[in-house]
């Protein structure tokens, strides 16, 4: 399984269940983009949403990640917990709007990462709450 094929799974599933709760979502094209899913909400409002996806339990890269002050953008961290090639079973999924997620942000020498770590301590009010995202 390769990181692309992680992402697009991990980019499918959230588009799945955004869409099993009813919302108006939309896959965005390419392969270098910051927008993964659009989602239109009745009053007109555009939410957007970027997914990180992981095979195994580790630090989701985060060297793209700019956007940390705009309401309606939401980063979908999504861990496959190392058993991605088994489809009975779920995945771990957090939702957290872009203004709250620098504390789970950690930054060294070389890259920068949301902290599993921290996201499992301190990010639980996260762990799959489709309502921020759906209403």
């Amino acid at each position: 399984m390769t990181t692309y094929n992680t992402n697009l799974a991990a980019e499918f599933y959230v588009l799945s269940m955004l869409h099993r709760l009813g919302a108006d979502a939309a896959l965005t094209l390419g392969n270098k983009k910051a927008v993964d899913i659009i989602v239109a909400s009745e009053n007109r409002t555009i939410t957007t949403v970027e997914v990180k996806g992981l095979a195994k339990a580790y630090d989701w890269p985060a060297d793209n990640i700019h956007n940390f002050l705009d309401s309606q953008h939401f980063y979908v961290l999504v861990c496959f917990e190392g058993k991605i090639t088994d489809p009975l079973f779920p995945p771990s999924v957090w939702i957290i709007p872009s203004e709250k997620l620098s504390p789970f942000i950690k930054k060294y020498e070389t890259r920068i990462v949301i902290s599993r770590a921290k996201i499992k301590a301190d990010g639980q009010q996260f762990l799959h709450k489709w309502s921020l995202i759906t209403g």
